[in-house]
């Protein structure tokens, strides 16, 4: 090929700026700057568990951070909104806001226990159940009870663009039940899990994340509570991760924390040792306090 172009990097910087010239001249596309509350949760849940994965504590920070400003910015006077634009929070939020807030929230204590989010986590779990549950036949309608009342109420069970948020609603709730010992939401995730058996069963391959619930239905996951200081918590959170399982939460909650809700309260720190408490659903183990003795387990 015969090059007759002495510095073709100069012409094609020439071209490009008279391209942007000509560009400036266009009425530029409209921005979409607002933030969402589901589509937030769905970024924390995955950087939480990057970050954990990764040992990457930037994109925990990052996580941490956004369900900071949901919780500050979004709660207004004790409901869920789901869009948030301009300095102002808007719009009642909907099921997939709940119900992907609470698994997004759920996998952030694992990467760093904070308290306050497992706080945040019931909140909004007592928030979903309350207003959200259909009470007669199972399962969560895609809006509130006291939401404007629209021609139809859909209670959506598919997986679409994103996960189902009955299936993640049944899955949350669980493993939230799980982790502080409160029935109630096991149990209704279990009425969603019956009323949408019928589609897992016709078209399973539509249903993954509701099948997914289903599974950890049947096998409940297993719980790792791990008490003492940070540096002996996080070597046997480090070791325990050299596994993958996927059905297991495992959380570090640090000595001086002492205000723990539900029955993690009772997952007790042992004075200048590090403990972990093992359960499988609602069956726990005696506290193992050697390393060991807890990955034999």
């Amino acid at each position: 090929m015969r090059e007759d172009v002495d510095d073709p990097e100069s012409r094609i910087e020439a071209a490009l700026a008279t391209l942007l010239e000509e560009r400036k001249k266009r009425v530029p596309p409209g921005l979409d700057d607002k933030q969402l509350t589901s589509w937030n949760a769905l970024a924390i849940r995955g950087m939480a568990i990057a970050g954990r994965v990764l040992d990457r504590e930037d994109l925990v920070d990052a996580a941490a951070g956004a369900a900071n400003f949901i919780r500050a910015s979004l709660m207004v006077d004790g409901r869920l909104l789901a869009s948030y634009k301009d300095g102002k929070a808007r719009f009642p939020a909907y099921l997939d806001d709940h119900a992907f807030l609470v698994d997004a929230l759920l996998e952030l204590l694992q990467s760093r226990w904070d308290t306050s989010h497992l706080e945040f986590a019931i909140e909004i779990a007592d928030l979903l159940v309350e207003h959200f549950e259909d009470s007669d036949d199972g399962g969560f309608y895609f809006t509130a009870d006291d939401h404007e009342r629209l021609m139809h109420r859909p209670k959506p069970l598919a997986d679409e663009a994103t996960p189902s948020g009955n299936g993640t609603a049944a899955f949350a709730l669980q493993r939230l039940g799980h982790l502080v010992g409160e029935h109630r939401y096991i149990e209704s995730a279990e009425k969603a899990l019956r009323s949408a058996w019928k589609a897992m069963d016709e078209y399973p391959h539509g249903h993954v994340t509701l099948i997914t619930a289903l599974q950890e239905y049947l096998e409940p996951p297993e719980i790792i509570v791990i008490r003492g200081d940070k540096d002996a918590m996080t070597e046997w959170r480090s070791q325990l991760a050299r596994v993958y399982a996927p059905a297991r939460l495992v959380v570090a909650i640090g000595r001086g924390e002492t205000t723990v809700p539900g029955i993690l309260g009772e997952r007790t720190p042992v004075e200048g040792e590090t403990v972990a408490y093992r359960c499988i659903g609602t069956h726990c183990e005696l506290p193992a306090n050697r390393l060991q003795d807890l990955l034999a387990r």
